[in-house]
């Protein structure tokens, strides 16, 4: 069963930085698509942030290029977590964050953790 717990979300000035973690459980890198961050501004729809494949290719949105880095940390053949290195934030980045997995034909997301960005 694949679960998704983030953490890591919280209050910060412009400028500043956070780290976002998801803690995963039941997914192994061969049957891994992609991890991902995805976004929810109020009144906006979930747009995606970042994403890494099984074998740790990245794609970023144009708008947090050059600020943010995904990550994952695999032990053995199973992934136990995907991070999301946020810096330089700006308070357009204010949001819940989301953390996905696609398997297969399968989508599968975490509770979400929110991130407030201070001007």
């Amino acid at each position: 069963q694949v679960q998704l717990v983030e953490s890591g979300g919280g209050l910060v000035q412009a400028g500043g930085s956070l780290k976002l973690s998801c803690s995963t459980s039941g997914i192994t890198v061969f049957r891994l698509s992609t991890l991902g961050w995805y976004r929810q501004a109020p009144g906006k729809q979930r747009e995606l942030v970042a994403s890494i494949t099984g074998v740790d290719s990245t794609n970023y949105a144009d708008s947090v290029k050059g600020r943010f880095t995904i990550s994952k940390n695999n032990a053995k053949n199973a992934v136990n977590a995907v991070y999301l290195q946020m810096n330089s934030l700006k308070p357009e980045d204010t949001a819940v964050y989301y953390c996905n997995a696609k398997i297969n034909t399968m989508n599968y997301w975490g509770q979400g953790t929110q991130v407030t960005v201070s001007s």
